[in-house]
């Protein structure tokens, strides 16, 4: 099995040496950057295959570097797990929009951090070997990560896009939020039931110009479901 690489972005020299301890242990190669333009340096020199960055950096945020880097077609697929002093909720939804795929607040255990980063690359793995799925006109394809409606592509972020797979891959049935955090976002993630909402509510903006929004159907005081029938 290839060695993973994780970048880890974080200006404090002693949170930098306790991750990579912790990394190594669990056999996980480190690369380390104490800034964002660090950071673009490593990411030229080699693409990795996740990046732990922290909120608070010098000169550019760590949650402006996450967006800069979703942006990019080079580094768009790479996952990004966010480590943040900012407990409060609007913090964390900010963060998922921005495209992270998960966070960790401070104080975090090292081992927490591990077993976060196993479950965002163990859910990538499986994106990427998955099948294209069609139902009508709309197509999700897991390796190349694209949704399409018919020739025309759509633009979904990485957290619409894990959403839209599940809803494609379990139609017709009824899932609480809190389904949806457990079966999406993975059960060692600490997500309110209101990030959801906000997802939904942006993957229905994504497929609303193709019509597709009417398959992401609220069933309420139940939970949401994805059905071809109204």
């Amino acid at each position: 099995m290839t060695e993973k690489t994780i970048l880890v972005v974080e200006d404090e020299p002693a949170i930098r040496e306790m991750v990579g301890f912790a990394l190594a242990r669990a056999g996980f190669r480190m690369e380390e950057a104490g800034d964002a333009q660090e950071a673009h340096a490593r990411l030229a020199e080699q693409l990795p295959d996740l990046v732990v960055v922290d909120w608070m950096l010098p000169g550019v945020s760590g949650i402006e570097l996450a967006r800069r880097l979703k942006r990019e077609e080079y580094t768009g697929e790479v996952p990004i797990i966010m480590l943040t002093a900012r407990g409060e909720e609007d913090d964390k939804v900010g963060a998922l929009e921005a495209g992270v795929d998960d966070y960790i607040t401070k104080p975090f255990s090292p081992r927490e951090l591990v077993a976060r980063i196993k479950a965002v690359l163990r859910r990538s793995v499986q994106e990427e070997h998955a099948k294209p799925i069609t139902v009508e006109s709309l197509t999700l394809d897991p390796s190349s990560h694209r949704v399409t409606v018919g020739e025309q592509p759509l633009e979904v972020g990485p957290t619409e896009f894990r959403l839209l797979h599940f809803f494609m891959t379990h139609p017709e049935r009824v899932y609480s939020r809190a389904q949806l955090l457990d079966r999406v976002w993975g059960r060692n993630t600490y997500v309110e039931e209101r990030t959801v909402d906000v997802h939904i509510l942006r993957l229905r903006k994504a497929l609303q110009p193709s019509g597709c929004d009417r398959y992401v159907q609220t069933v309420r005081g139940a939970g949401y479901r994805f059905s071809q029938r109204v």
